[in-house]
Formats: structure tokens, sequence, C-alpha cells
């Protein structure tokens, strides 16, 4: 089976409802999702940064654990991890809160050689820091170049929208370097103020060719240029919708994998993913859901 490296940021993820702690674990959005397909058994690596504290080690070993190589993690002396706060309100949504010193982002560790074969997952605001951007870019147009596929999650945060001038024209390379894109309704209002999805998929054409458009719980609108296909999202009841996202690329990702062409089959298996993981507390695919798709395979 082919590679995935995901490219991204860690933290440690902290999740309260009714204000009370409920659970923590290592998180970042493209981690749940290499985390998620490394438990899938699928073959990861993970390019990211740590500290060289405690939660640093708690990471490391999380992604081992869950069957990801950390060669590419980078931790330097005297750094410390990232904290996020998710704080879950009566629908279980989450709301966010960032601790986390940017100008601290280090990746001057051994990086992957890429290769054709390889899937690439980047995103969220570690896809485009100013201080580590050098770094980044030049491994995605490394990517890009040997002809690996590229998937690129927007993941932007409102609390990004004062850096945007600095970031636009690199959200702009990263989506010319993708082979598709994956965004929110909501990351295209913060980006270029659209809440219209055909506008939005002709801005996003003038970089790549295909868009997945997310919209929460609503219909899904993958555009081609075979067209623009709509898709229902089953409503379900929800835990948590903490790593939703990064779990519907995930298993977008492992239908890539598992030779699926067709557009519907994969969507379906990313909603299967991301529903998994909304139906508990956690960032990553249940054991159930493992054993089912390990059982599926050797069908």
């Amino acid at each position: 089976m082919q590679r995935v490296i995901g490219i991204g940021e860690t933290v440690l993820d902290i999740l309260f409802k009714n204000d009370q702690p409920q659970k923590a674990v290592p998180g970042g959005s493209t981690f749940n999702s290499i985390v998620s397909l490394g438990r899938a058994g699928v073959p990861c690596a993970m390019v990211t940064q740590t500290g060289s504290d405690h939660i640093g080690d708690i990471i490391c070993d999380f992604l081992r654990k869950n069957g990801v190589s950390d060669e590419f993690v980078c931790r330097h002396p005297n750094t410390k991890s990232h904290i996020t706060l998710a704080f879950l309100n009566e629908h279980n949504d989450a709301q966010y809160e960032f601790y986390k010193d940017h100008a601290t982002d280090l990746l001057d560790n051994r990086l992957p050689s890429m290769r054709s074969e390889d899937i690439v997952l980047f995103g969220s605001f570690f896809a485009i820091n100013p201080v580590i951007r050098p770094i980044v870019g030049k491994l995605l147009r490394e990517a890009h170049e040997a002809g690996a596929w590229l998937y690129y999650d927007v993941n932007f945060r409102k609390n990004h929208i004062a850096d945007l001038p600095d970031v636009l024209p690199n959200i702009e390379e990263n989506m010319r370097l993708a082979s598709i894109v994956r965004g929110s309704m909501e990351d295209f209002e913060y980006l270029f103020g659209l809440q219209d999805a055909d506008a939005i998929c002709e801005r996003v054409g003038q970089y790549c060719e295909s868009l997945i458009l997310t919209d929460g719980a609503r219909s899904i609108r993958v555009f081609t240029p075979d067209g623009c296909e709509t898709y229902p999202v089953a409503q379900i009841e929800t835990v948590s919708t903490v790593g939703a996202g990064d779990n519907f690329n995930a298993g977008y990702i492992y239908a890539r994998l598992r030779g699926i062409d067709d557009q519907s089959a994969r969507i379906a298996m990313a909603q299967r993913w991301s529903q998994d993981v909304c139906r508990q507390i956690g960032n990553n695919i249940s054991d159930e859901l493992v054993k089912q798709l390990k059982a599926d395979v050797c069908l």
C-alpha cells in the first residue's frame, strides 16, 4: 500500500463538557487524520514539530502506538508543546482556545524524500505559517514535482484573519500544488468573503480543478472538471464534533488507497469515518471501525 505523509501541527487537545475536562489526547488537524489512517493499517509518517517536554513524549509515543512513524517529528531542547482547549456546547459542537507560540515553530530536522507514489496531506496554519514556510513550501514543491498526490485541507481559523495579508500567497500556492482542495464554507468566507458555492468554486478553480466543499451538517459539494455533484450528509446524534473534518479527509484518502475511483463511494467512506468519530469523545476512528475496515480488506 502507498505511504501517506502528513504535514501539520501537533497539539495536546483537552476536551471540556460543562466546563469540566473530559479527556486529553494528542491532536492537530493533519495529525488526527494520519493517526486514524495508521490505525487502519496504512503506512504513515508525520512531519511536525512538538516540544521537548513530557507532552512531546506523549505525542511521539501516541504516534508509534498507532502505527505512524515519528522519524520526521522535530523536537528541540527548551521548546514547549502546544495545547488546545475544546469546549463542547449543548449540541456537542466545539469552540476552541489555542495556547501556542508560533514564533517557536521549528522544522529543521530530517525530512522525507518525496516519491511519485506518495500521498501528502497538509493544511491548517502550519502549512502557511511564514516562520516555517521556506521549509514546508520546498517540501510541498518537491512532492508536486515528484508526481505525488497532494490533498490540501484549508482549515483556516477566524483567529488568523489578521495574518491573511501575509499568508494568502502561501494559501494560493498550496492550492496550485494540490491535486484536490478540501475546505468549508466558513473557510472561504474568512479567506475571500464568499458565501456562494459557485463563486467559491470559480475562485478556487483559478488554482486547482478539484474542490470538496463542506458545510457542517449540510450537503457536500464536489467540483471537478466533469462538473459538480452534491451529496447529502446523514444526520446522526453526536457526542463530539472534534476531529470530524479531519477524519473525513482520512476516510477520503483511505478510499483512494483502496482503489475506489467512484466519487460517491469515496464521499461515503469519508462520511463513515467522520461520523464514527462524532459518536465518541476522541480525535480518531474507533476500535470497532478499525476491525470493520480490516475485515473488509480480507473479503
